[in-house]
């Protein structure tokens, strides 16, 4: 097919996934009314602290501090307010300002309009992190032109995907495994043909990467239930229990937590191989099936290899204080693997590397087939 067609084609496709990623950024989740209709948020500038009342215990702080701020934006810019920031004693959530620092500021209005409360919720990050991700957003346009602006464009769908779908979907009450199942599906075919294109090369690593995590999938539904393991551990699981969703599955989430956490290195396993596949054919387009069945394997190899300690490392990587603790005290190993925290780690990492391994040699056969006996007469794109 003409390089203009599939440009054309490839236009087209964006354009489709450009609509579909506005209806989600507009789409409500149905949970907007459960906050409070009175509450405002503005950016504010702390101009003093009040510390007396915070009691120090070594590193810990307790009780709270009065702020004086001054609202730089929203219906009372300009005004100077007062708030109070609760210390609770815990480092993970508390929040410790000094004069100078900017604040998001939480606003609850009177009925007549006017301020009743004013809550300094936290630093305020929100304009460096929209630098942050239009620096990465430019960068990747910059580097790889066309390709990165679908890059980008796939980035911004999956993100609403598993904001406005997967966990709305999850609050009320359907089965997370199946839910997520078929979002990671959605998400691989809108991340694979996006950057890749309609191409033959892209239908290979879509149908590899399905092979992929449906392994992880059916993986960590067979051993779940021998690892014991409840879904509390992970971060804040409780409050959701606590906050109106006792009948959620928490091991259910769990193990839906597991495939999504899995597919972005099938996905990159799968493009990987069928990517290689597809340059050698290019080079050499009259090669066998048996040839290129065994590019295929060489490559999965090599790079399965390397992607099953990129996981290691990356669920390492979240819990490595837990496991300085754990050296420190002179934990044994054998106490430290059957903990809860460190086992659920153990099958996240293992579970997906199952999925890696069977990316691999699938994606090699399904490309060899696609590449060889497909061919109508053309070169692979």
């Amino acid at each position: 097919m003409p390089d203009r067609s599939r440009l054309r084609r490839d236009i087209w496709l964006s354009i489709v996934f450009l609509v579909l990623t506005a209806i989600l950024w507009f789409l409500p989740t149905g949970f907007e009314d459960r906050g409070d209709p009175t509450a405002l948020r503005a950016k504010a500038e702390v101009l003093s602290v009040d510390d007396s009342r915070v009691l120090r215990f070594g590193v810990l702080k307790t009780g709270w501090q009065t702020l004086s701020m001054r609202l730089l934006e929203g219906p009372f810019q300009g005004q100077v307010v007062e708030g109070d920031n609760q210390l609770l004693g815990k480092l993970e959530m508390d929040k410790y300002f000094q004069p100078g620092d900017t604040a998001l500021a939480v606003i609850t209005t009177t009925p007549e309009g006017g301020i009743s409360r004013v809550n300094p919720q936290d630093h305020y990050r929100l304009g460096v992190e929209a630098l942050l991700f239009a620096l990465f957003a430019g960068l990747l346009v910059l580097f790889a032109g066309f390709t990165g602006a679908r890059a980008l464009l796939s980035f911004l769908f999956t993100a609403l995907a598993i904001w406005k779908l997967f966990i709305p979907a999850m609050l009320r009450g359907l089965d997370p495994v199946w839910i997520g199942l078929a979002l990671t599906t959605a998400i691989t075919a809108a991340v694979i043909f996006l950057v890749g294109g309609l191409s033959r090369k892209s239908l290979a690593a879509f149908l590899g990467a399905l092979t992929g995590f449906l392994t992880t999938g059916a993986t960590a539904l067979l051993l779940a239930p021998s690892f014991h393991l409840n879904g509390a551990v992970k971060p804040f699981s409780e409050t959701l229990l606590y906050t109106g969703f006792g009948h959620l599955d928490l091991t259910r989430i769990f193990l839906a937590s597991i495939c999504l956490a899995a597919t972005g290195a099938v996905m990159d396993l799968a493009m990987d191989v069928a990517a290689s596949q597809n340059e050698v054919l290019r080079k050499k387009p009259d090669l066998k099936f048996g040839e290129a069945l065994r590019s295929g394997f060489a490559v999965g190899r090599a790079v399965t290899g390397t992607m099953t300690t990129t996981l290691l490392l990356a669920y390492s990587g979240g819990y490595m204080t837990l496991l300085m603790v754990f050296m420190a005290q002179g934990v044994p190993m054998a106490n430290l693997f059957n903990l809860n925290y460190v086992a659920a780690e153990v099958f996240n990492t293992l579970v997906g590397s199952f999925g890696l391994v069977a990316t691999a040699p699938f994606t090699a056969l399904i490309g060899a087939a696609v590449f060889t006996r497909w061919r109508r007469g053309a070169t692979p794109r």
